[in-house]
C-alpha cells in the first residue's frame, strides 16, 4: 500500500533565509517593456501570491527588470521580505549578434555588482550568482573571457567582505567547479535542471549535502531548440491529467518532491501563468506517482548560443 500523498516542504534555506521553494525568475519581465504597467502589476501579484525569492540580472532588459523590483519591492529605498538573488558575469549588448555579452574578468565582475546595486537601488546585494558557463545552454568562455575561478572567487570574496554582497552562489557550473568553490561559501547553485534533463543529479546530492540551495532555470524545460520540455512527455501529460492540473505545474511538483533544496524559479509575463506556478506547491505526489516520473528518461540540453 502505498503512503498517502502530501505536499512538499512549502519552504527551503536559502543563505540565511528562509524562503518559499518556488520562486520568481525576473528573466521573462523584458517581455513587457512596452507595457510597464502590467509587469509591475505581474511582480506586484507574485508577492501578493507569497513570492519571497526573485532571481535577476542587470542585462535583463538592459535594466528593465531591476527597475521594475526596484518599484516594486523597494519603493522609496525601504527594505521589505523579498529575497532578491542577482548575477554578474554577463553584460548587456544591444548592438551585439545576441543581447548579451560575456564579462567573465574580475573588474568585470566588479563593474556588475556596481552595476546592480545601482539597477536595484541598494547599498547591498544579498545574493549574488557567478554565472561560469562551463555548462548548460548559452555562450562559452573565449580568449580573455577565460578566466581562472580563484581569481573570480577573490574579487567576489572581497565585495562580499566590503559589504556590498551577502553571499555568493554560482551559475552554469560543472561539479568540479562546485567543489574547487566550496571553500568560499557557497549558498546556491543556479543551473538548468528539469525532470527531463537531469545531468547535473550529483551535483544537486552534494549541494543537498552541503546545506546549499539547488535553484535550477528552465525548470519546466526551455525556450530555446535543443533544450527538452517537460510539457511534451506524453507520462506528464498523463499525470497531470489524473491529477487535474496542467503538465507545467506537475514539471514544478516533482522538482519540490525530488530533493528539500530544490528552489525552482519560473519566469513568465503572463499572471494566470504564475498562479499556476505558484499552485503547484499545493499538488500532492504520492510514491506510485514520483516512480513513474522518476522514470521518464532525461535528456542532455543539446543548444549552444553564439
Amino acid at each position: 500500500m502505498n503512503p498517502p500523498a502530501t505536499p512538499a516542504a512549502p519552504t527551503a534555506p536559502l543563505a540565511d533565509r528562509t524562503v518559499l521553494r518556488i520562486g520568481y525568475g525576473a528573466l521573462q519581465l523584458e517581455r513587457l517593456r512596452d507595457r510597464r504597467d502590467e509587469a509591475v502589476a505581474l511582480l506586484r501579484r507574485a508577492v501578493e501570491l507569497g513570492v519571497d525569492h526573485v532571481d535577476t540580472a542587470e542585462f535583463y532588459g538592459f535594466g528593465f527588470a531591476n527597475d521594475v523590483i526596484r518599484e516594486v519591492l523597494r519603493p522609496e529605498g525601504s527594505e521589505d521580505d523579498v529575497l532578491v538573488v542577482t548575477k554578474v558575469g554577463a553584460a548587456p549588448d544591444p548592438d551585439g549578434p545576441l543581447p548579451l555579452r560575456l564579462a567573465q574578468r574580475p573588474e568585470q565582475l566588479r563593474a556588475g555588482v556596481e552595476e546592480n546595486l545601482r539597477g536595484l537601488g541598494v547599498d547591498r546585494l544579498p545574493v549574488v550568482n557567478l554565472r561560469r558557463l562551463d555548462s548548460g545552454p548559452g555562450l562559452r568562455p573565449e580568449g580573455d573571457q577565460v578566466v581562472d575561478l580563484d581569481d573570480q572567487l577573490a574579487v567576489l570574496t572581497a565585495l562580499r567582505d566590503e559589504g556590498k554582497i551577502g553571499a555568493i552562489g554560482l551559475s552554469c557550473v560543472t561539479l568540479d567547479v562546485l567543489r574547487r568553490a566550496l571553500p568560499a561559501g557557497i549558498v546556491c547553485v543556479q543551473n538548468a535542471y528539469s525532470l527531463v534533463s537531469r545531468d547535473d543529479e550529483d551535483m544537486l546530492k552534494l549541494c543537498a549535502a552541503e546545506g546549499i540551495a539547488w535553484v535550477p532555470f528552465f525548470p519546466i524545460g526551455g525556450a530555446f531548440p535543443g533544450v527538452p520540455k517537460v510539457t511534451d512527455e506524453p507520462t506528464v501529460r498523463a499525470v497531470a491529467e489524473s491529477l487535474g492540473v496542467t503538465p507545467a505545474q506537475i514539471a514544478l511538483a516533482w522538482l519540490l518532491h525530488h530533493a528539500p533544496n530544490v528552489l525552482p524559479i519560473p519566469g513568465t509575463a503572463d499572471v494566470a501563468h504564475l498562479e499556476d506556478n505558484m499552485a503547484a506547491g499545493e499538488i500532492a505526489l504520492d510514491a506510485a506517482t514520483l516512480a513513474t516520473l522518476d522514470a521518464v528518461e532525461s535528456r542532455s540540453n543539446e543548444v549552444a548560443l553564439g
